[in-house]
């Protein structure tokens, strides 16, 4: 037995039609040719391996991150962060591959491999295998054991009824819904020794992909769930209620997945009008100094305050190195980038200037980004609820 899909109602509803209106402006801008899309969709896939390898402790820089998405050395991160996100991106990229496949074959065995993708760089953590045994997870600031498993030998069953459960193609539940439920069934069976979290968050954006919601690289809550950890934790705990226990109600964390996608959309929209003005600006920048239209690459990351490197650059624009290390040499001679290190190491950074183009378009979110779409509104005062006594507790 799985934790059962809860019945949709009203507020989900709600909810539901607002990312979807937030998507539908989304697939507006992203389905027609723009210069500026190959770099967005490069920072948000960045931003979705920062955050789900922040919840597992594995704290990468975002522009880390984005050295990663392009196969580059990690500067910042240790040893184990550099295996741990690059095993991530590899995963998440073959499942971004995987999502426009017709012969695609979701199995157990499409499972483990992407375990193995991600946690292969240290065997002690059984890649590509389900756990041996019994399986806690606790909480690394107290040593409490916060949730338990089930048994080993339910697992594989457990997994099948998972992978049959998503192939079910008469399934009229929401994709968001599913996905969502995917995730929580993963994570509460713990298949694995160690990277279930991970797991989970990648099945879930393998299901979203498949759907064509929206664009790929846009459909993950990844990043959301890197800056609410705290919350994705609690939620879960919540549902879990500290063992497995499937007869649960699981319509907090749905909600809470909503929520996350409702916050995701509307962060997305705000960035990419955001870049399409950072974008025009650095044109009319570029034009000014006499910088061919190629170097606008290199001027968008670092007027964001990314390191550029030669490699990076060149793969960006799609020149040799040679051409590469000319048009950075031109931007420095600018004065619109400052080079730093030597040799292999070297980089580039924004000057102040070029720096201040992205300072003036950048705005602080709303509060209302941050808004509970499920909250209830305030009573007004003196207003009893229907059930409710006058000392508090309920009739």
């Amino acid at each position: 037995m799985l934790f059962p899909t809860p019945g949709v109602g009203d507020p989900e509803e709600k909810v539901l039609a607002a990312i979807e209106d937030s998507h539908a402006a989304l697939r507006a801008y992203v389905n027609r040719p723009r210069r500026w899309l190959g770099s967005l969709r490069r920072l948000s896939f960045a931003r979705a391996l920062q955050g789900s390898n922040s919840i597992e402790g594995y704290n990468a820089s975002l522009d880390d991150a984005v050295a990663a998405v392009e196969g580059e050395e990690l500067l910042d991160a240790d040893q184990e962060t550099r295996a741990a996100v690059r095993g991530y991106r590899d995963a998440m990229t073959y499942v971004l591959q995987l999502a426009s496949d017709p012969h695609f074959d979701l199995n157990e065995a499409l499972l483990k491999s992407l375990h193995f993708m991600m946690t292969g760089y240290d065997l002690s953590k059984d890649p590509g295998r389900w756990r041996p045994g019994i399986i806690f997870v606790r909480n690394d600031a107290t040593g409490e054991v916060v949730y338990e498993g089930p048994e080993s030998e339910l697992v594989p069953g457990l997994v099948h009824e998972l992978v049959a459960l998503l192939l079910q193609t008469e399934d009229s539940t929401h994709v968001m819904v599913r996905a969502a439920m995917a995730h929580l069934n993963l994570v509460m069976i713990h298949p694995f020794r160690d990277g279930n979290g991970r797991m989970a968050r990648c099945l879930q954006t393998l299901v979203l992909a498949r759907e064509g919601i929206v664009a790929r690289q846009f459909c993950s809550i990844e990043e959301y769930l890197g800056r609410n950890t705290q919350a994705y934790y609690d939620v879960l705990a919540k549902v879990g209620a500290g063992k497995w226990r499937p007869e649960r109600d699981a319509r907090p964390w749905v909600r809470f997945v909503l929520t996350a996608h409702l916050h995701q959309a509307r962060t997305m929209l705000r960035r990419i009008k955001e870049t399409e003005r950072l974008w025009y600006d650095l044109e009319h920048e570029a034009k000014k100094v006499h910088l061919p239209e190629r170097t606008i690459a290199a001027l968008f990351d670092a007027s964001m305050g990314f390191r550029v490197r030669n490699a990076t650059y060149r793969h960006v624009a799609d020149i040799s190195e040679q051409v590469a290390s000319r048009d950075l040499k031109s931007i420095v001679d600018t004065g619109l980038l400052l080079p730093r290190g030597e040799g292999r190491g070297r980089y580039y950074m924004g000057s102040p200037e070029l720096r201040a183009i992205w300072t003036e378009i950048h705005k602080p979110h709303s509060p209302s980004d941050d808004e509970d779409p499920f909250a209830t509104p305030a009573m007004p005062p003196n207003v009893l609820t229907p059930g409710s006594e006058l000392d508090g507790e309920g009739g």
